[in-house]
């Protein structure tokens, strides 16, 4: 069972009141890293800055959550343990809440030069002070979503947007560290057949794992088969199936309600429909990725 303790400013001094709390199982089982690394990250590296309750017990804030989230990031992109320690440290500390709209102007900036060390940068700082859910939410898909529309007015050509794509896609990737090993329930995440767009499923899968979802993630262009198939092997309690394109589910409706005739599934994406949905006895999803990862969540604690 879950353990977590609100404790109000005044008994801390230093958290926000009513902050949620948690010892290192819950932390350790949110981010899918084993509570002895996380004892290690804090006793080398000073990563994480616990509390201590008048019993003694250590308790863990969102901000200890967000700096292992980075390290995790860090470690990915390549960096030893002690690098990734420092970058994530000296990035906290040089790092004032700036406004989401600052950060996601200068992330257009930094990708619009061709800069992907700027763009890492903002991105670090912005997962470290907003926080994964905000900085996706807020930054990341509201620039995905601009530069969809330059894109449509002719206003980036496309050695542009490829750039920008790839940068943030490998970046979503690098987060899904673990994705597999959560203790909920379990989805599997697929592109439609001819579909090359992963980003807002990349997205869900994140923040599904955040909400500790386990994650089957088979990628861009997955034929329905591959995805049934994937469903029979792996049991989920969901299947999501993403599509930008407007024809690009429809040629596949038949397979598609055969699917849902076994496993609950949802289509996402511009080019999923209230009618199609209904029609394959799916549900559609219409927010934002975080906004449905969070959707879900309630969905299926409610069941």
């Amino acid at each position: 069972m879950r353990f977590v303790v609100p404790l109000s400013s005044a008994s801390l001094g230093v958290m926000s009141r009513g902050e949620e709390l948690v010892r290192i199982g819950e932390l350790s089982r949110r981010l899918g890293v084993g509570t002895d690394r996380l004892r290690a990250w804090e006793r080398r590296y000073g990563l994480l800055q616990p509390v201590r309750t008048a019993g003694g017990f250590r308790l863990y804030s969102r901000e200890d959550e967000q700096r292992v989230r980075e390290m995790q990031s860090q470690l990915a992109r390549g960096l030893a343990a002690a690098q990734a320690a420092a970058v994530v440290l000296a990035n906290a500390e040089r790092a004032p809440a700036a406004p989401v709209e600052e950060l996601r102007a200068q992330l257009a900036a930094t990708l619009a030069r061709f800069d992907a060390t700027g763009a890492n940068a903002v991105l670090d700082r912005a997962f470290s002070v907003h926080g994964r859910d905000t900085a996706l939410r807020e930054i990341v898909y509201p620039y995905l979503h601009e530069l969809g529309e330059a894109w449509a007015r002719a206003e980036i050509d496309v050695g542009q947007e490829h750039f920008a794509s790839n940068l943030l896609e490998s970046r979503l990737l690098a987060l899904s560290s673990g994705w597999d090993r959560g203790n909920g329930p379990r989805a599997v995440l697929a592109c439609a057949p001819g579909e090359r767009h992963t980003l807002g499923l990349a997205g869900l899968g994140v923040c599904l794992r955040d909400r500790s979802w386990s994650i089957t993630y088979l990628g861009a262009d997955t034929p329905v088969a591959m995805t049934t198939r994937a469903a029979e092997s792996r049991q989920p309690q969901l299947v999501v199936i993403s599509s930008t394109m407007p024809n690009g589910l429809p040629r596949w409706e038949d397979q598609l309600h055969t699917l849902a005739g076994s496993v609950p599934v949802a289509l996402a994406g511009p080019g999923a429909t209230d009618r199609l949905a209904e029609r394959i006895g799916a549900q559609l999803l219409v927010d934002d990725p975080v906004t449905a990862a969070e959707r879900l969540a309630v969905q299926n604690t409610s069941q």
